[in-house]
């Protein structure tokens, strides 16, 4: 009888074991499904996020790539919330800083986002978990595919990036051919009765001409612009960064102070209509929804016949 026993004890002890085992794995499993949450590597270190956030605050420069990726804004920047291209997709969000704390507090985010020159982080690290980027410390569309991973999105992301490539590369040959490999483009711009022209990578199609498209920026741009990313510039010399084709953006679209000029006049490219005005308050940014426009409005202009 005794030889009949000890198999059958030690077949019952394995059988509750792995009966033990399986509840636990199934309590973890559940645990992690509870908790909704990701491991998202910032540059700053690792953070715990919702994998599936749903009120998400963005302080500077990403509500259109959150808005790309189908996820809800509560709380934005105001360079964003003045876009007229977004008024209906951010009318239900609440305008906010780095400074108005008391507002992000009753939007009850689940997730903030912005830049690292935001103040009071630690506060807002206490509202909720905080991520924050350094501009310009990746490439455009490898911040995209970031703001893709931190919300969990990343297949998503990569997706639009490879699409988006593709597109602009194919616009890009097609310009070349009806304009000429060596013309060159410039994107200038008024803000508050100031000139600036940009290099290739400072938003306002500069990254779609230029590192996509590979058109070519006039010598004084290049000098003066393409490593600091943009340049500010006097009516006076305004002509020697004009290209032969010309973005021109302006946030102020009643102000025409520097196009009654006889020096803007006399540019070549304006006598030529390869001035192409833009509303500076929605080419400002490069994300996918303004990049997808940007692109559209460069094929539209630049192959028009």
């Amino acid at each position: 009888m005794k030889k009949f026993l000890v198999p059958f004890l030690l077949v019952f002890v394995l059988i509750i074991s792995a009966c033990s085992n399986s509840s636990t794995d199934k309590d973890k499993g559940k645990s992690a499904k509870k908790s909704g949450t990701i491991t998202y590597e910032s540059q700053n270190g690792p953070v715990k996020v919702p994998a599936d956030p749903k009120r998400v605050v963005v302080l500077s420069s990403f509500a259109g790539n959150v808005m790309a990726l189908g996820v809800n804004i509560v709380g934005v920047d105001a360079w964003s919330k003045a876009n007229p291209r977004w008024t209906d997709k951010l009318k239900d969000a609440e305008e906010v800083t780095d400074e108005s704390l008391e507002k992000i507090i009753e939007l009850n985010p689940d997730l903030i986002i912005g830049l690292d020159n935001v103040k009071n982080i630690d506060k807002l690290k206490e509202i909720a978990p905080t991520v924050v980027y350094t501009y310009g410390k990746v490439d455009y569309l490898t911040q995209h595919i970031e703001i893709g991973k931190l919300l969990n999105k990343e297949k998503e992301a990569q997706a639009w990036v490879d699409d988006f490539k593709e597109r602009a590369a194919q616009a890009g040959e097609d310009i070349k051919a009806k304009i000429g490999a060596d013309t060159t483009v410039s994107v200038i711009e008024k803000f508050d009765k100031q000139l600036y022209v940009y290099g290739n990578n400072w938003g306002r199609g500069t990254e779609i001409l230029y590192q996509e498209m590979k058109l070519k920026m006039p010598k004084k741009v290049e000098e003066n612009a393409l490593k600091p990313g943009y340049f500010a510039i006097s009516l006076e010399v305004l002509p020697d960064f004009m290209g032969d084709y010309v973005i021109f953006s302006k946030f102020d679209q009643t102000d025409t102070s520097v196009e009654t000029t006889e020096t803007y006049k006399n540019i070549p490219a304006v006598k030529n209509q390869h001035v192409y005005e833009v509303n500076g308050s929605e080419f400002y940014f490069n994300d996918p929804l303004t990049l997808d426009m940007q692109l559209d409005f460069f094929k539209e202009k630049f192959l028009a016949n």
